[in-house]
């Protein structure tokens, strides 16, 4: 279904349902008729369940395929009124909470929707939802789509259905198969060579296999005249393969004109003969090596390759991916089948460029026939698609490439298809627009589609990949329209250029004045995984800027995009680690960026899990960020990992909207605030640190090794309630010690450790070796901060600990801090600032003194309201106590969260706002309206 589609079907169902709807009566036709007629649902009747039961009533509307639960009431009822059940008075959305408690964990919806007929709120389960204590009310943020809104507003309910293409499951297990096989016949040939470890063996066998593959496609699309050309024409052969492939591979190679007239050809069977002139490259180098090819490893390719496979139904864009990574030596080490999802490279794609081609196609079908308007806009747009422009400039397998080209493709079939119809209609004709004037040839092409690609072999397999998908796309333009076999022989494509793309003139691949769009996934390599020489190439590119030497290496790719398309209106998308918009590395990279071009952000998916492999569970946490040198004029918007959007004006280097600023880290809190430590830090080898059972033992051996013993906590053991100690000789008698031959032991050891350490810094505490290297335990009890912490969590577990208690340097401290700092440390005001702020470990969040804490912008608060925080702050803690068996980890699992709890953290939230002057406001308060706030407040003190 189109969008324009859509919009007509939604006009329908406006006037159908107006000032109209009762709940008992209407509920089932209303659902059905939308799912039908708006969003294209095939049987509706089947795929919504009205009245399904739970324990403690009836649930309106549930699906299963989409996860999505429907509260129904009646035209005229307010969504916000209560209604008794169970004998509690409750909202539409309570209820409906009330009923996702009952599924079970995978029947629990991703989205509540509660609707009157008259409008829809569309609740997403991700988000938390908040209590007011003074109403004894849930309520959670929420999308409003108002009925007499759905034509221009329809669009945002589309998560009803699956809207994803059918066939892309299919696709991929095809891929994942063929990728399979490509493995299995690679590992038989590699043991044919003599020298199977040597370069040129394997790059021969890399180019040998990309031929095959071509041959095996060929043969089952209608490349090859006909069906299983190759298979018969190496059966024929089968004792002698290797010379069959070359002869083979010699004469794909050569032009009709010079067959006719090369005596090699003279004399050859017909089966080889009529094989057609393929060009292109794809076998354009004869000396690649091939070896003996065995029986079993020709049985392997004629059987399972060739008779028992289909080629033809493969996607390009994940086989590329499949193809590259099966033969490519350091993924087939790991055992990984590396591809990317085509649901995430759209991602990419659709904000970009082809929501635009789509919402243009759909305004010129809307155009009227008569005049020739609608003919003449789709013309207009044919024309367009066949003049952009796209550059990878990290393309791998090509699939970013392949998968856009068939998505110009898919649209100018579509376009096609419309004007074939046209025409047959007469339109055409009695707009005075002869059918012998249209233009009905293809106008995209692969050569509108430029890489560059440092592996050579993956080189290869991009061009294999455009040259397949070309002609795949070819056999449904002709189901369309009979416009002759234009696919041989290939066109030579030089595109993807092999080389080092931040080394390379990108002008010299294609200059910046022909481009429109720049996309890809430049490589995930975090700013302390990089190895020297990427980091010098790092610093090379910012030329030394602040930072540079911590950047993620993606951020090169920014950097000579930017330089790139200065004074044009290119725009670009990549996919990068989370990282560059978090913690310091936003102040130190995004502000060169700001300071150094006119750099705009079109728009951006927060983090969420790229998951580009299928026999791995490698998985790397993710944003994606549309932007330009110039200042686009269209809309700027935010997409969550649940597929929130946000429209904005502005969309800062934080991923939020509103100004852009920085938050630039000082070493001393901006307010006054007890200051934050680090732990101290042993540098030991592990000889001052012991476990339980060493402990008991040391203290049975030598008792007057107790008195030096004392309780060691990192963020492990403090969030999982572990136990373990450590050695605090600090102020001890020489003498004492001297009485413990085990701790001298010790004491000795670390001694060596230090001395031998590469690092001079550490080498220098050998002098010391009965203190830690860095002491900073405080001399009064304080408040613990875990360094890292789950980012499921809502909050940032923290506690308060004994003076005697030892911090390790895996958590801060915070001396002389009381309730009012713990309860504004743990409201919500302060973990919306440490997410916006904190560096990640994967999706873990990482908590820094001089980024988060010393930034943070305190409450003024009254007297009477610090002590409405101290009392909140010891109802958490209070809270805590009545689960004495469990861990912080587990209170703070938010599947799992005590009520008690949860209702503690949002009276203190609440406090905590009435301090920040936001009294009230708890109840809907959403975070971005918090840290917006909090902005303010911080631009103010600095």
């Amino acid at each position: 279904m189109t969008t324009s589609e859509q919009k007509k079907a939604a006009a329908l169902f406006i006037k159908d349902w107006i000032g109209r709807g009762d709940e008992k009566q209407d509920t089932q036709s209303y659902w059905i008729q939308l799912l039908r007629t708006v969003y294209g649902a095939e049987n509706p009747e089947q795929y919504i369940t009205f009245e399904k039961p739970v324990a403690r009533g009836f649930i309106d509307g549930y699906i299963a395929d989409t996860l999505v639960l429907i509260e129904q009431k009646g035209a005229g009822i307010n969504l916000d009124d209560k209604e008794p059940r169970q004998g509690k008075m409750v909202t539409p959305y309570e209820q409906a909470r009330d009923y996702v408690s009952q599924l079970g964990s995978k029947e629990k919806p991703d989205y509540i929707i509660t609707s009157n007929f008259q409008e829809f709120r569309i609740y997403d389960t991700s988000i938390q939802p908040r209590y007011d204590r003074k109403t004894d009310t849930w309520y959670s943020e929420y999308e409003l789509v108002k009925l007499e809104d759905l034509v221009e507003e329809a669009y945002r309910m589309n998560f009803l259905v699956n809207i994803r293409d059918k066939n892309i499951k299919k696709e991929q297990e095809l891929s994942e198969s063929a990728g399979r096989l490509v493995g299995l016949i690679y590992d038989e040939l590699l043991k044919q060579y003599k020298d199977p470890e040597a370069p040129e063996t394997l790059k021969s066998l890399n180019k040998l296999c990309v031929r095959l593959v071509f041959c095996l496609y060929a043969e089952d699309s209608g490349v090859f005249p006909t069906r299983l050309m190759f298979h018969d024409y190496l059966m024929e052969r089968r004792t002698d393969a290797r010379d069959a492939l070359i002869k083979l591979f010699s004469y794909l190679n050569t032009p009709d004109d010079i067959r006719k007239n090369d005596n090699r050809w003279l004399y050859e069977k017909e089966d080889l003969l009529a094989f057609p002139y393929v060009n292109g490259g794809m076998f354009e180098n004869d000396n690649i090596i091939i070896p003996q090819i065995p029986s079993e490893t020709v049985d392997l390719i004629l059987q399972k390759a060739s008779a028992e496979f289909n080629w033809s139904d493969i996607s390009c864009t994940i086989f590329g991916g499949v193809f590259e990574s099966t033969l490519n030596p350091e993924t087939r080490r790991s055992g990984g089948m590396h591809y990317t999802s085509i649901e995430n490279i759209h991602k990419v794609i659709d904000p970009l460029f082809m929501d635009d081609l789509n919402a243009e196609f759909d305004e010129a079908m809307s155009k009227p026939t008569t005049g020739g308007s609608r003919t003449k806009a789709l013309q207009k747009l044919h024309n367009k698609l066949g003049t952009l422009t796209f550059f990878d400039p990290a393309c791998g397998s090509g699939n970013f490439l392949t998968e856009s080209y068939l998505s110009l493709r898919k649209l100018e079939n579509r376009i096609l298809e419309q004007l074939k119809d046209d025409f047959m209609e007469g339109q055409t004709t009695l707009s005075g627009i002869a059918i012998e004037d249209m233009d009905l040839d293809i106008k995209v092409s692969i050569q509108q589609f430029y890489g560059i690609e440092i592996n050579d072999f993956a080189v290869s397999v991009a061009k294999t990949a455009l040259w397949i998908s070309e002609a795949q796309m070819l056999t449904k333009t002709l189901e369309i329209e009979d416009i002759g076999d234009r696919y041989l022989p290939l066109k030579t494509y030089t595109n993807i250029h092999e080389g080092n793309a931040l080394k390379t003139d990108w002008n010299t691949v294609i200059p910046s004045s022909r481009l429109n769009y720049i996309i890809g996934n430049p490589p995930f390599v975090g700013g302390m995984y990089m190895s020297a020489a990427q980091k010098e190439i790092t610093r090379s590119i910012f030329e030394n800027a602040k930072g540079a030497g911590e950047f993620d290496y993606v951020c090169c790719w920014y950097k000579k995009a930017l330089d790139y398309t200065i004074g044009t209106n290119i725009c670009c998308a990549f996919v990068s680690t989370n990282s560059i918009c978090q913690g310091e590395q936003v102040t130190n990279f995004w502000k060169y960026l700001y300071d150094n071009y006119q750099i705009h952000i079109n728009f951006a998916y927060t983090t969420f899990i790229w998951n580009n492999t299928t026999t791995d569970n490698a998985k790397v946490h993710c944003i994606i960020i549309g932007f330009s040198n110039a200042n686009i004029k269209k809309d700027k918007y935010i997409i969550s990992e649940s597929g929130r959007i946000t429209k904005c004006d502005n969309i800062n280097a934080y991923l939020t909207p509103g100004e852009n600023f920085f938050v630039e880290p000082v070493s001393k809190p901006i307010c006054n605030v007890p200051a934050m430590k680090f732990g101290s830090m042993p540098r030991d080898g592990g000889g001052f640190v012991l476990s339980e059972e060493e402990k008991d033992e040391l203290i049975a051996k030598e008792p007057l090794s107790e008195k030096w013993i004392k309780p060691y906590i990192g963020a492990a053991e403090f969030l999982n309630n572990k136990k373990r100690y450590c050695l605090w000789m600090v102020g001890a008698e020489p003498s004492e010690l001297k009485k413990c031959p085990t701790i001298m032991q010790r004491i000795e050891f670390v001694k060596e450790f230090r001395a031998n350490s590469k690092a001079e810094g550490t080498r220098k505490f050998a002098a010391t070796p009965t203190l830690f290297c860095q002491i900073a335990q405080p001399n009064s009890d304080y408040i613990m901060v875990p360094k890292t912490t789950s980012g499921r969590r809502r909050y940032v577990p923290m506690g308060f600990q004994p003076k005697d208690v030892i911090a390790s340097d895996l958590v801060f401290l915070i001396p002389n801090a009381g309730l009012y700092e713990f309860g504004v440390l743990m409201s919500n005001a302060h973990n919306a600032w440490m997410r916006l702020l904190a560096g990640r470990l994967k999706s873990d969040y990482r908590y820094s003194k001089d980024i988060v804490y010393n930034t943070f912008p305190w409450p003024n608060p009254s007297e009477s309201q610090k002590t409405a925080i101290e009392n909140t702050a010891q109802q958490i803690l209070d809270a805590r106590l009545l689960y004495p068996n469990s861990t912080l980890a587990d209170l703070y699992d938010p599947d799992v969260m005590p009520p008690e709890l949860t209702k503690a953290h949002i009276a203190n939230n609440q406090a905590v706002l009435d301090a920040y002057g936001l009294k009230g406001t708890s109840a809907y308060y959403s975070e971005d309206d918090c840290v917006s706030e909090l902005i303010k407040l911080y631009q103010s003190m600095v």
